[in-house]
């Protein structure tokens, strides 16, 4: 068993908050020390009570699920020898209402290109399959309802 935690840490400070308008800006410490500012989305709760700039609880579980998932498929690249020189996706949350009725992430996209060097290339049914066992073993992909979807370029 391993544990994660992470201190989330919001204050008042010196403005109203009955009316509702208070910000939501707040900021994620990790076990590491890093301190990430972030905030409801600013298609949740508009600006100025959410700041645009920060990470908010939406990215965030996309970004964890899409690296989750790149990890994972590193390891098994490396464990068949080819040589990755770059992976890169543009990942993509789509929010809408579940099976319950309730708003929800319901879809994640995840559009991964990878650049190879050498004489050792994988072929599309081989990024396949490596993308493929990457999902399978994603313990974000394992932890979530969301709808994963692949699209390799």
């Amino acid at each position: 068993m391993h544990q994660y935690q992470a201190e989330i840490l919001w204050q008042r400070g010196s403005q109203a908050f009955i009316d509702n308008r208070y910000s939501r800006a707040h900021q994620w410490e990790f076990d590491g020390g890093l301190i990430v500012p972030a905030s409801s989305s600013p298609l949740s709760v508009p600006v100025p009570m959410s700041e645009a700039r920060n990470v908010d609880p939406e990215e965030a579980l996309v970004a964890a699920l899409a690296s989750c998932h790149m990890l994972f498929y590193l390891s098994f690249v490396a464990k068949r020898a080819y040589v990755l020189e770059q992976y890169k996706d543009l990942a993509v949350g789509i929010m809408d209402k579940n099976a319950q009725g309730k708003q929800a992430i319901t879809r994640i996209h995840l559009r991964p290109h990878e650049s190879y060097s050498g004489d050792k290339q994988p072929s599309l049914q081989e990024r396949e399959e490596l993308h493929h066992m990457a999902h399978e073993h994603c313990y974000i992909a394992n932890s979530i309802h969301a709808e994963v979807i692949i699209e390799i370029e």
